[in-house]
């Protein structure tokens, strides 16, 4: 898998555990392929090609906000807390 091929399927993962987590559904099995991605160093990389400007620039790149996928794997672990 490349580079853009994985970081157009952890979007996609992202955009599904997003609306997973938006109906309270901690069971979806994004939440842990995207905690993978974010421990591995892939999400790292992926966020540092970005930042030099090494993607396509129309590319869908939410996954790689800052902020945004730490805060989501944030919201499933308080979500499997609760539970």
């Amino acid at each position: 898998m490349t580079q853009l091929e994985r970081i157009a399927a952890m979007e996609a993962a992202f955009d599904r555990a997003r609306a997973a987590l938006a109906v309270g559904d901690a069971a979806s099995p994004d939440f842990p392929l995207l905690a993978a991605y974010m421990e591995n160093g892939d999400w790292l990389r992926d966020y540092e090609a970005d930042e030099a400007g090494l993607l396509p620039p129309d590319m869908k790149r939410g996954v790689l906000a800052q902020d945004a996928l730490y805060d989501l794997l944030a919201a499933w672990d308080a979500l499997c807390r609760d539970a």
